[in-house]
């Protein structure tokens, strides 16, 4: 997807493009980095997570596991490039625009109005009891609060605050309605509330405050 205007989230830009905050100015948004396989790679990294994390190998397992994984390490080392290039977070065509560290999640609106979202809490995102781990709930919140913010100034934001309310136990492995939007507007202050459900029931709310960066503001 490649457009030459602000008016959404899938901006395209040039290399030469002045960093905000940390950010470029205008993202680099593409479906070809990583190559058309990219997304199937995405997807075993997360497996690997989901089994590690509930993984109880013997002694000669682990040793065997260690050796394939500092292979598979060495050679991920090899193709290293800057934040500004890799296809992690630019990838629209992927869950999470193609970030393992983030939950994955598929955007279903995004506008200046708002944002909203299916997110998964994998197994590697236990907290305890079948249940997702609290902060993995703030980081989804995080980063769809901040594409609402960013949609509603068209610009790049950075988090001030962040406070969820847990209201029930987030299921794993099942698909959840995120909504964010931004509430109220006070200059460079977006002050930002949302929503995690599953089906009609409430699992976590939030209430933060996202900046709007001035160019060059770190």
């Amino acid at each position: 997807m490649a457009s030459d205007t602000r008016d959404g989230w899938d901006i395209r830009s040039e290399d030469e493009s002045p960093h905000e905050g940390g950010f470029r100015a205008r993202i680099e948004v593409t479906t070809d980095r990583g190559g058309p396989h990219y997304g199937e790679l995405n997807e075993q990294i997360r497996r690997l997570m989901d089994l590690a994390r509930y993984a109880c190998p013997e002694p000669d397992e682990t040793d065997a596991l260690l050796e394939q994984v500092t292979a598979l390490n060495e050679q991920l080392e090899k193709v290293q490039v800057d934040e500004w290039h890799t296809p992690a977070g630019t990838r629209i065509d992927l869950p999470a625009r193609g970030n393992i560290t983030l939950p994955p999640y598929v955007i279903t609106t995004a506008s200046a109005e708002g944002v909203t979202a299916e997110v998964t809490f994998r197994p590697f995102h236990l907290g305890g009891n079948n249940a997702a781990h609290g902060g993995q709930v703030g980081v989804a919140f995080d980063d769809l609060g901040g594409m609402a913010s960013a949609l509603a100034v068209n610009g790049v934001t950075r988090t001030a605050y962040l406070t969820v309310q847990y209201r029930s136990l987030t299921p794993l492995s099942t698909p959840l309605t995120c909504r964010t939007w931004v509430d109220k507007r006070d200059g460079r202050k977006a002050f930002v509330k949302g929503t995690l459900h599953d089906g009609d029931r409430l699992c976590a709310e939030l209430d933060a405050l996202f900046i709007e960066l001035k160019p060059g503001q770190p």
